[in-house]
């Protein structure tokens, strides 16, 4: 096994994957490799999360996702068409539950007119045309083009995409750690050198990173996310239909999904895990990251930052499938007749905090230099900017290798 490379990407992730692509395109005569720790590809947050390419209306203007969300909606939609991968144009709905509401949604509808998103204003009548049981007060925001797709069809193209262009791909590979001065990691399979390692392992980037002497101030806090399934196809979901979601915080509330397949879903939650891999059960149990979680979860339960506990407790209840479910009927009628009754494949956000005040990085986050690059806040909706951040992150490192 060839262990010396030029580039070195740690993570087989969407970010990993578009990462290795666009660098590939920019140093054409560079060996690259990827480093996947599981036997198959996308087997965590790539694979995991809810499929909904999002139109990029939720974040302010300066920011990364804002820009990203936007292009990579139009990037990804572009090639599932090329690719003929399966994707469901079918739009969203985000609706008022009461008149406060309404604040909110004209703060969304300022904000896509910032980003240059597309997004209708409309009435009561307007929305229950494009979904007849959909609740509204007074007026809601049509994006016709949310999108879903299936992301490990996605993530599988991609694998041939990289194996296409002379990309290595090495899975089975754990990365263990640094090698004290050189550029050089350990790992389940020995020993591997390049003159460029790129860090976008999702849960553990923070700790790979500190191996590097970057992430000082920032840790991984992770969040479990649980959808419930219907299993009555004949209840036909028109498009996906949200809540107007606190912006102080990165989750979306509990919103109807329609899948690729015109499955309906609802959810997620968005528990606080107590290990990084906290899939369920005691599965991937570790105990020093156990302590590390809980006590991270336990000072933001004392100092109630970002409203740490009402967040936990909301989030907690959501658990109980009829909890759930209520909060879903708050946005469709009929919800009970759909027979949400099974819960999905858990998923789990790796957010990142900044320890110095304990708040939550909104936006992407990345730190690097001539010899490192780490992609440490990849979060939702990094699966829609995948292609349009990778890209960025490619020429970042390009004027770093200099």
């Amino acid at each position: 096994m060839k262990k010396n490379f030029d580039i070195l990407i740690i993570g087989s992730g969407i970010i990993g994957m578009t990462l290795a692509i666009e660098l590939k395109k920019l140093f054409s005569d560079s060996q690259i490799a990827i480093l996947e720790k599981e036997s198959q590809i996308a087997q965590h947050a790539s694979g995991r999360n809810s499929g909904v390419l999002h139109a990029g209306f939720y974040y302010s203007a300066d920011s990364l996702k804002a820009k990203f969300t936007r292009d990579g909606n139009i990037a990804m939609r572009d090639y599932c068409q090329q690719k003929n991968l399966k994707i469901n144009q079918c739009g969203k709905l985000v609706v008022t539950k009461n008149e406060a509401e309404l604040t909110g949604l004209k703060e969304l509808q300022r904000r896509a007119t910032a980003n240059n998103v597309h997004l209708d204003w409309i009435d009561e009548k307007q929305a229950q045309d494009i979904e007849p049981n959909v609740k509204t007060h007074q007026n809601a925001l049509w994006s016709p083009n949310t999108a879903t797709v299936d992301p490990k069809e996605i993530m599988n193209s991609l694998r041939q995409d990289v194996q296409a262009m002379g990309i290595t791909l090495l899975k089975n590979t754990l990365y263990v750690g640094k090698i004290k001065n050189k550029n050089a990691i350990t790992t389940n399979q020995g020993t591997f050198e390049a003159s460029y390692i790129i860090n976008t392992a999702g849960l553990y980037a923070d700790k790979i990173a500190n191996d590097f002497n970057f992430s000082e101030h920032y840790r991984i806090l992770p969040f479990k996310g649980l959808y419930l399934y219907s299993n009555n196809n004949k209840t036909k979901l028109n498009t996906n239909i949200y809540p107007v979601p606190n912006l102080e915080h990165p989750f979306l509330g509990v919103h109807f999904t329609l899948t690729v397949d015109g499955l309906a879903k609802i959810g997620p939650t968005a528990i606080p895990a107590f290990w990084r891999e906290h899939y369920q059960g005691f599965d991937r149990f570790n105990f020093s990251e156990f302590l590390e979680v809980i006590g991270r979860e336990s000072r933001l339960f004392i100092n109630n930052k970002f409203n740490f506990r009402q967040l936990a407790y909301t989030e907690v209840k959501k658990y109980y499938r009829p909890h759930m479910i209520a909060e879903a009927e708050k946005l469709l009628q009929n919800t009970k007749q759909m027979q949400f009754n099974q819960w999905g494949k858990p998923g789990i956000r790796a957010q990142l905090i900044n320890t110095k005040d304990y708040s939550l990085e909104m936006d992407f986050k990345f730190e690097g230099d001539n010899k490192s690059f780490h992609v440490l806040n990849a979060v939702s909706p990094a699966f829609t900017c995948s292609i349009p951040f990778s890209q960025y992150l490619a020429k970042k490192i390009q004027g770093l290798i200099g």
